[in-house]
Order: structure tokens, then sequence, then C-alpha cells
């Protein structure tokens, strides 16, 4: 299940479960729109990709899959990124589609 981080991991924009902004990698790494334009679609993390973070339904719509059986995270992980090292990582990466990283 996705942990629904509650912020972004570079400029702690509060992204709340609902946040349409809300943007992760495949290691559920959370950015905002904003900083995912920023870094070029590269996690300075991973070097993988973002793709809209899903969100999970706030109403018990069927068998108690929504967030009062399941809330999100509340844990920040704030790391702000190293712009200096992620340019060398989006020069080592130019020219490749997440989807071939």
């Amino acid at each position: 299940m996705l942990e629904l981080r509650p912020t972004c991991e570079n400029c702690d924009k509060p992204l709340p479960p609902h946040a349409t902004e809300a943007m992760i990698c495949s290691f559920e790494c959370t950015f905002c729109s904003d900083c995912v334009s920023l870094l070029g679609n590269t996690c300075p993390n991973c070097g993988g990709g973002f793709m809209p973070r899903p969100i999970r339904p706030a109403t018990n719509w069927k068998g108690d899959n929504y967030l009062g059986h399941d809330p999100a995270s509340t844990t920040v992980k704030f790391r702000p990124v190293d712009w200096v090292a992620h340019q060398h990582l989006l020069l080592r990466l130019q020219g490749i589609p997440p989807e071939q990283r």
C-alpha cells in the first residue's frame, strides 16, 4: 500500500492525501508537480521518472479500502535536492526516457 507522504521532499509543500499535484517515483519518493518540473521528471534519489500519486478514497465505498482504515503517513521526509549533483545525474540520463532507465 502506498505510504502517501505528507509533503514534498524538496520544498516541504503540504501534499495531503487528496492533492492532485503530488507526484511519486516507483520508490514512493514524493514531490510536488512544481519540483518535478524543476527536476526534469527525474527523481534525485533513484533516477526514475514520476507519475501522479493516486488518491486514496476518503469514503468507505467498499471493503474498508479508504483513508479511515488506512490513513496517510504523517512522517515527513524533507530532503532538499542537491542541485549540482542533480545536474550531473541529468547529464548521465540525458535522452533516456523514464521507461528505459
